[in-house]
Order: C-alpha cells, then structure tokens, then sequence
C-alpha cells in the first residue's frame, strides 16, 4: 500500500484526499518500487538454506588446475538414501580431484558421505563408512543389488568407477573388480533397475567423451580461452551390465543393442516404463547430440526410437545441449511424462506422453519456454514440492564458462535457479521466493528427499567449487501427504521399478519407484505423493515388476507406510 499524507482541513479533522487526486502521486511511486526493489522483496520462503545449521562443511573441487581442462565443467553428484537403514535419509557428495600434471601439489579431498543424526543435522561419516574415494567423482546411483536389505551405491568417476557394496554394518566394500563393473570410461549419470524382471537389479552408465588430461587442448572464443564444447573430443560409448544375480555383472553392452546408434555425448539419465508395457525404458540427455531413447522390447533387447517417438530434437528438429532430464507424470493422466534441461538461449523442454509410443514437445504451451530461456540448466525433477496433488518441477542453473561476461556482458556464469509450480491446467507459473529460492550459485546437480521426515520434499544442490546448499522445504506439509517404502519379493529386493497407484476422492495420481533421475544424482527411493486437502486415502495399487499387483484400501493421511510385495489389506 502507498500511502499519501492528507490536508488538514481544520483543527479536529484529517481527511483523505479524493482518489482522483492522489493517483497521479501513486503511479510514478509504484514504477519506481518496481523498478529497483528486488523481485524477491514480497515474496515468502519456500525453500530455506540450512547448510550451515545442518552441519554440512563440504566444498566442492575441480581440481583447481587452472588450465580450463574439458572435464572440469560437468561439475559432481549427490545421493540422498538410507545406508544405516535408521529411516532417515543420509547424504553423499561428489567431489572432483587435482589432475596431474596440474594441482600436483594440492592434496586431494575425498567424497563425503554425511550421516543424518535425525535432528535436521549431520555428522561426517566418511571415514567410518570408507567412501571417502579420492578419484575425480561426477556421478552416482543407489540400489540393493545384491537383495540382502541394504542399500549399494555405484559412483561414475572420470576415471574408472567404483562398485560400494553395502556391509550392513555401517561400512562399505569397494567390489568393483570382483563384480565386473569397471567402466573405465568417462562416467556421468548412472541408474538400477531390473530391466528383465529377474529380481536383480541392472545398471546402464551414460557416458561423456573420449579424453585424457594429457590430449586436453585449448579452445578459443574471439581470442578468449574458453571450456571447449562437447564436439572438441570424440563421444564415449553408454555401457550396460547385466546382474547375473551371483553379486556379479555382464557387460552386455552389444548384445542388448546399444550399439545401435553411434555414441553420443550422454550427461542426463532418466528411467520409467513410459510405454506401459511392464518394463523399464531408458532416456539419455545427450549435449548436442541427439537423445535417446531405448525402448525395452521385454526380449533382452532395446531398441532405440527417440526420432520416432518425438523426443530426441526439440520441435524445430534440432538437437540441443542436453544436461538434466526426468520423467514424471506431470498431468496425472497415467502416462509418464519427460523434461530436459538445456543450454542458455535453448529453452528446457517439456515432451507430453501422448501414448501409442509418442511425444509431443509442449515447451511452449506449458509456459516453460520463455521462462528458461535465458538460464543454463542442469539438474532436473518433477516432484510435488507444495503437495497439492500435481508435479511440479525445480531445475539448477549456471553457466559452463566462468569469464562469460567477457564475451556476453549481459550473461552470468552464477545463476539462479527455477521453481514452477504446475497449475493443474497443463501449464506452469514461476515461483518466486526468499532465502533458497534467490540464491545464484554455479549449480549443477540437484538431489530430492525429506530428509527431515517432516511431509515435504527437500533438495540437496551441488555448486561448482562452491560449497552445496540443502534447502529445506518450508511449506510443502501445510498440505496433507503420504509416503512409501517398498521391498520387493519376488521383484528386486528395492522395488525400483513398482508403479504406484494412489487415488483420494479428487485426484488419481501415478508414480514409479526410480533410481536415477535429475543429473549425476540420486533420489529418495522412498515415493511421495502429495494429497492436497484430502483427507483419506480411498485405494493404493502397486504393480509390481514380478507381474505380481497388491492392494491397500482406506489408508490414513500424513504417514509412511511400508509395502512389501505380496502383502496386501
């Protein structure tokens, strides 16, 4: 409100001025608050940082080289899961390393593995743990491949990438050689799942390029050193293994048809059954190379059909610099929806399933373009942040080349990062906020859990040789909710892969359990769905990758429940 000081009319009595009097005043007052206020001076807290209270004392590398080297760019991962079993999501960061014959006298810092104390803090568990690697770290993902009730992680390094098996014990093993799941190529984002149905979690790894520190060459824009872009050095070749389901893999790399189109540069991986024919598919973000995507013929094969099916250029027909990318059912319409994150001036992208094997890129219609066009995207999501029933989706920001504003005075290498909160109509509105929501960081990875257990979704952000910043969802529970946790019997011992059904008296709304997702993270395996005003839950049917369905009837709002398959009301 603008407020205008009144005449005096006589000794007792103040009065206002008539409305056609002070709104000339009022105008010009206003467009000059508009114009130099920061945007954010009303809005609220949404997400809040709480790094520092939280105890997380991490700060990311890439080696301090110096030199621009072409794998410093991609920056490093996260993994919120529950190594401990305790119920409470813990936390893994990502860091790079000095890379000889630069950084030579820095002294490498591990990757941190961060136990949650369940008080919104946590205590550094590296050591104890023993996943403090040292190699150049990017990626990530979690799952129980061995099906002994605990959870494994796998890391993608430039470098060769590490198996940890879980001991149970609080500690973990470094199984790479033994299980036969030595990538020596350039790793970026990775996933589990049980693509056959066996009950033994697969793993597909994308990989980058074919580079070595020694070829590193130097790239140039208008005489400016620059990072190069992805076409400086050859594409590396995806790899597959295959669980055997002794505590060993198959590299079935060739075999599975992934081969089939020529290597591409892949960054982003996301993994659903978006065909709904039973078995999990396979999209892969590639940086100005064509997508992917590997349709799962449910025969030990894949056959990629991107160009087919819509999504593997934008809808002018190109290809664009693929970073992050997700699937999520944004409309509530049973069939899986994709986005992908992009380069500045590129727009992220928005691909509505409309079933019969085929997307339509709705960027424009969604109101999503005009809105990340001007941003550098990289870790993506849908997820519900104010449970109100509908995903929405959160994206991470920030340039490839640190001396930018050299060449574009009206570009930033950090960047703010986006909310969008789906209206329910097939379109999104970007959410302003305070505190988290207005940091600008040099973001890369995102990660997705409730950490706190308290009825929302919180993110983890991973920043290039910034330190991380882990944002506390503030409002998100003021709406009711409810959560999962599944362990497969016959299927994987995860239930990654299990398709959810919840439906409340309003709303009907599908979810996978997934590994993977975003950018060189992983997510709470853990299902969330938010339930808006809703006050009971009328049915819940889990699909399981066995074939197998289960169901649940009249649950209760607000709580975590525990499906075990073959369990049923």
């Amino acid at each position: 409100m603008v407020c205008i000081k009144t005449t005096r009319q006589n000794k007792s009595e103040l009065r206002p001025l008539p409305l056609w009097k002070w709104l000339p005043f009022t105008i010009p007052i206003l467009v000059v608050v508009s114009i130099f206020l920061p945007p954010n001076i009303c809005a609220k807290v949404i997400f809040k940082s709480v790094t520092i209270p939280a105890q997380i004392d991490f700060v990311h590398s890439d080696g301090q080289s110096g030199q621009r080297l072409f794998n410093e760019f991609v920056g490093s991962g996260a993994a919120f899961f529950d190594y401990d079993n305790d119920g409470d999501l813990d936390l893994y960061l990502i860091n790079g390393a000095p890379q000889p014959p630069f950084g030579s006298e820095i002294t490498p810092k591990p990757n941190r593995m961060y136990q949650n104390l369940g008080n919104s803090t946590f205590t550094d568990v590296t050591q104890i743990t023993n996943l403090g690697h040292t190699g150049y770290g990017v990626g990530c993902a979690v799952g129980d491949y061995d099906n002994d009730g605990d959870t494994d992680l796998y890391l993608t390094n430039f470098g060769p990438d590490v198996l940890y098996q879980n001991q149970g014990d609080g500690t973990f093993l470094n199984v790479t050689v033994s299980a036969n799941t030595n990538n020596a190529s350039w790793g970026t984002s990775c996933a589990f799942a049980d693509f056959e149905n066996d009950g033994f979690l697969d793993l597909y790894i994308a990989n980058y390029a074919d580079y070595e520190v020694a070829r590193d060459r130097q790239c140039r824009n208008r005489d400016i050193h620059v990072y190069c872009g992805p076409h400086a050095y050859p594409a590396a070749i995806d790899r597959f293994f295959h669980n055997n389901g002794n505590g060993t893999f198959s590299d079935l790399t060739d075999s599975y048809g992934f081969l089939q189109p020529p290597p591409c540069h892949g960054l982003g991986l996301t993994l659903a059954d978006y065909d709904n024919d039973g078995d999990s598919d396979i999209y892969v973000a590639n940086d100005q190379d064509p997508n992917f995507l590997f349709q799962n013929r449910g025969d030990g094969s894949f056959e990629e059909i991107a160009l087919l099916a819509g999504v593997s250029y934008n809808d002018m027909g190109k290809e664009e610099a693929g970073m992050g990318t997700a699937f999520g059912d944004y409309d509530n319409d049973g069939q899986v929806d994709l986005t992908v994150s992009n380069f500045q001036t590129e727009t992220n992208t928005v691909y509505h399933n409309r079933g019969n094997n085929f997307f339509m890129d709705l960027t424009i219609t969604t109101g999503i373009a005009e809105k990340t066009y001007n941003y550098l995207g990289w870790g993506i999501k849908f997820f519900d942040y104010d449970n109100d029933g509908w995903k929405d989706i959160f994206v991470v920001n920030g340039h490839v080349m640190d001396n930018i504003t050299e060449l574009e005075p009206n570009v930033f290498y950090s960047q703010q990062n986006l909310l969008f909160r789906n209206l329910g109509d097939g379109k999104f509105d970007r959410v302003q906020g305070q505190d988290g929501l207005a940091l600008k960081k040099v973001s890369r990875s995102a990660a997705f859990g409730d950490y706190d257990n308290d009825g929302d979704v919180d993110i983890v952000v991973t920043n290039w040789n910034q330190s991380p910043d882990l944002l506390q969802n503030e409002i998100g529970n003021q709406n009711n909710w409810v959560r999962f946790r599944t362990v497969g019997r016959d299927s994987n011992r995860s239930g990654i892969g299990a398709k959810i059904k919840v439906v409340t008296p309003d709303l009907t709304q599908y979810q996978e359990v997934r590994s993977g997702g975003s950018y060189l993270a992983a997510n709470d395996l853990r299902v969330h769905f938010g339930l808006g005003q809703a006050e009971i839950i009328q049915q819940v049917e889990i699909r399981w990758p066995s074939g197998r369905v289960d169901h649940r009837q009249q649950l209760l709002i607000n709580q975590e429940y525990l499906l075990v398959e073959g369990d049923s009301q």
